[in-house]
């Protein structure tokens, strides 16, 4: 491949995707199959280990991929700040439409700030409709060409391959107009996207460099974590001495792992290493902080302890949850950690008859146990789309729901028939609308409300009944404190309890 240097020592780059979309909607087939297609059969069958990213070549140029779907890292490094991919593929089948998950992925992207191509899936299905897709998405606020927007789409069949290489095409077109450029002279810098502890190879780490190139002997400083390169391996396993930008690459010499979604910086020598450990941190994220300009003495609150599979995932609720704004209610997160819902996450909500979140975890026997026995509910969720609208239901239970009344009619009282303690026996003329058994009652004494009560009881010459229309006299029992004088009119309606949503 011809590499285009130019005056200043800026080259372009390979552009960085990553494949987004709604579970079943075709990500990973279709992943499965520009790697089949587009890697040359030596790499393909050298690829010995899972490394979270890998590249292709196609019209003489190379792309970039991260490898998972919906890869964990783009969450924290989005909330991060770092930039890890530079173009989304969208991926939607256009047997289904826009799901959560979509709606999700969307949400991530535009976030991120990095270029959108929609991909439809599955257009080799009959029922496919990609034109109901593409207004769907409209209504997202996702406009394609052809529907009032920029944004490319391509249609396509993961599974056939049909509209493949028009996908492609586009993403170096999209890399084309956005003017991918890094200096390869300049030592390494990019973000941290795989970490593991290997047991016969020790701490692995897998790099995306965003700028700069990487050298076998290299120091590497990732937080505060420190690697001197001892191994480099290319996606497919083979051993190198040095990787450009835009390459993934895994690497050896670490003393412990550095965090998924971390910036890196390579330096030449271990005294500007040093230098490079001793500056301040500026990447930790301060996880589920409080709106103190909401929190008021007469707010409702819930509160909640979330698990999470990942500090990732923990980062991405976090920040998403936070938009969630309520002058009456408000949540109190009690703790969060990483890992299985346990005994302990129980017993620390148990006290405020609080909830318990878990997002890609499971919740373990003892601890369900517990939680049955205390009362606490437990609600675990797999899409962080599904746990902020149940996030916003739960709030909203603790609303007072809104209070409709329709008015019925009127009735003027005419005789004082019986009083009792906490009721009277009236009788009177409809003047307006009707008057219904069960209804509420306000009394109206010279334009004034004094009292309510309810109608308990109605009748139409002395015959029980359900109602009594305009201009017929009635009889009716009504259950209430007011002194009812004759005189007085009844003012008779219905509420209707509408419940409240933040």
């Amino acid at each position: 491949m011809e590499t285009d240097i130019k005056n200043d020592g800026f080259v372009k780059r390979p552009p960085v995707v990553v494949v987004l979309g709604h579970v079943d909607h075709g990500k990973t087939t279709l992943i499965d199959y520009i790697r089949k297609t587009k890697i040359a059969e030596k790499e393909a069958g050298g690829i010995t280990q899972h490394i979270g990213a890998y590249q292709i070549e196609t019209g003489g140029q190379k792309i970039t991929f991260l490898d998972t779907p919906g890869h964990e890292a783009f969450s924290a490094i989005r909330s991060r700040g770092a930039k890890v991919a530079d173009i989304a593929i969208l991926v939607i089948a256009a047997d289904d439409g826009v799901k959560p998950q979509t709606k999700e992925a969307i949400k991530h992207i535009q976030e991120a700030k990095i270029q959108m191509i929609v991909a439809l899936n599955k257009t080799d299905k009959p029922e496919a409709k990609p034109a109901m897709i593409k207004q769907q998405l409209a209504e997202a606020e996702v406009l394609v060409e052809g529907y009032g927007g920029q944004i490319s789409s391509v249609e396509i069949s993961a599974k056939t391959g049909k509209g493949i290489d028009e996908l492609l095409e586009l993403v170096l077109l999209t890399a084309e107009l956005e003017n991918m450029e890094s200096n390869p002279s300049k030592s390494a810098e990019g973000v941290v996207i795989e970490s593991h502890l290997d047991k016969k190879r020790g701490y692995l780490a897998t790099l995306l460099i965003r700028d700069g190139t990487l050298k076998m002997g290299d120091y590497v400083v990732s937080g505060k974590k420190l690697a001197k390169l001892k191994m480099m391996e290319d996606f497919s396993g083979k051993n190198i001495n040095q990787a450009g930008p835009s390459e993934p690459v895994l690497t050896l010499g670490w003393s412990e792992n550095p965090n998924v979604g971390e910036k890196f910086q390579a330096a030449k020598t271990k005294e500007e290493a040093d230098i490079l450990l001793n500056q301040p941190l500026k990447t930790e994220i301060p996880l589920f902080l409080k709106k103190t300009e909401l929190q008021k003495e007469n707010k409702k609150i819930l509160n909640i302890f979330f698990k999470a599979d990942t500090q990732s995932s923990l980062e991405a609720i976090s920040e998403t949850i936070k938009n969630i704004q309520s002058e009456e209610a408000d949540y109190n997160v009690l703790g969060y950690g990483i890992g299985n819902i346990k005994n302990n996450d129980i017993q620390t909500v148990a006290p405020t008859n609080g909830i318990v979140y878990g997002f890609y975890v499971e919740i373990e026997n003892s601890a369900q146990r517990l939680a049955e026995k205390d009362k606490i509910r437990i609600k675990t969720f797999k899409v962080i789309y599904e746990l902020v609208e149940e996030l916003r239901k739960d709030l909203s239970d603790l609303l007072e729901p809104e209070i409709k009344k329709t008015v019925l009619g009127k009735l003027k009282v005419l005789k004082i028939f019986k009083k009792g303690a906490s009721y009277q026996i009236v009788g009177g003329k409809v003047v307006s609308g009707l008057a219904q058994r069960g209804a509420s009652i306000d009394v109206l004494r010279n334009d004034g409300k004094i009292s309510s009560g309810r109608l308990i009881q109605l009748q139409h010459n002395k015959v029980d009944v359900e109602e009594v229309k305009e201009g017929l006299e009635a009889g009716i029992k009504f259950d209430g404190p007011a002194e009812i004088q004759e005189g007085d009119m009844l003012e008779i309606y219905e509420e209707e309890r509408i419940k409240r949503n933040i």
